[in-house]
């Protein structure tokens, strides 16, 4: 009701916090949640492992340190574009690594993969964390890089909502292109290329567009664990796996996770804020364990 009363143009205290406090904050929790479930099931798909997630696999890790050069070093540039820069670079080399770390070992089944990632990921938070120590200076406060490494989702202005809204937009229909690429490739690299798929040259691509996704979901919420891993478990429960249908849901999926963790974080020791990354990875550690106990079953 009050949220309607806010709409309709009442002028109290209670709605113009919900309009320019509330709301803006709560949608940007969609966007971020939107673009870490599309992010997972795009590497999910590429990998052809229902394990993947961008923090596991080092995307998430490698964002974080082109984010943390962005908010360390002046480089001459407005803070948000080194931020999403930087953020895709580290995003899609940490990416190409782990791709390149599993191969060199000959072990690119998925085991092999998810050790490869959980081998650079803490790499590159030890990388990150030296970073922090050697960059940070008294006219810099380690304190807000190391509230951004913990995952939170800042209110925008509605100017910024807007833009955060067009990038996931356009990062979910960009996704889509994606979807009957995944779809052969889930069928085996031969069988795909019996389809026409250049195999190869689609994997490079979709790491493109999965790293694109997951640093622009870091740059605006930091590190948020296991959104990518859950959303699209639950959309593939909910619509099967053809990926025209799991990314959309993995989207929705992601958005209301993020919002109701980021909703628990405000709400748990008011007032303080517990970080959002805090919540979910308590939630999504357990899922992540269910996950592995499953397949063990299989």
């Amino acid at each position: 009701m009050d949220l309607v009363r806010a709409l309709a143009g009442a002028d109290d205290l209670r709605s113009r916090l919900l309009l320019e406090w509330r709301m803006p904050r709560v949608l940007a929790s969609a966007c971020v949640g939107a673009m870490l479930g599309i992010g997972g099931a795009i590497f999910q798909g590429v990998f052809r492992n229902p394990l993947a997630e961008p923090y596991l696999l080092g995307s998430a890790g490698g964002a974080a340190i082109g984010a943390t050069v962005a908010l360390l070093v002046p480089l001459g540039m407005p803070s948000a574009l080194a931020l999403g820069g930087l953020s895709f670079v580290g995003a899609w080399g940490a990416t190409v690594l782990v791709l390149a770390v599993a191969r060199g070992a000959s072990a690119t089944d998925a085991a092999g993969l998810l050790l490869a990632g959980v081998a650079v990921a803490a790499m590159l938070g030890a990388v990150r964390s030296f970073l922090m120590l050697a960059l940070s200076d008294e006219s810099v406060s380690l304190q807000v890089v190391l509230s951004w490494t913990l995952g939170g989702i800042q209110t925008p202005t509605w100017e910024g909502l807007a833009l955060l809204a067009t990038l996931c937009v356009a990062t979910l229909l960009l996704s889509l292109t994606l979807a009957n690429g995944l779809d052969l490739l889930g069928l085996g690299e031969e069988q795909s290329r019996a389809f026409g798929l250049d195999a190869d040259r689609f994997v490079r691509r979709a790491v493109l567009v999965g790293a694109a996704v997951v640093a622009l979901a870091v740059a605006y919420g930091g590190l948020v664990a296991f959104v990518g891993l859950v959303a699209p478990h639950i959309a593939r429960w909910l619509v099967g796996p053809r990926h025209l249908r799991l990314l959309l849901v993995s989207a929705m999926i992601g958005a209301i996770v993020v919002m109701c963790c980021d909703g628990i974080a405000r709400a748990l020791l008011p007032p303080a804020e517990i970080p959002l990354g805090l919540i979910t990875a308590a939630a999504g550690g357990p899922f992540f364990l269910f996950l592995l106990r499953r397949r063990a079953r299989s």
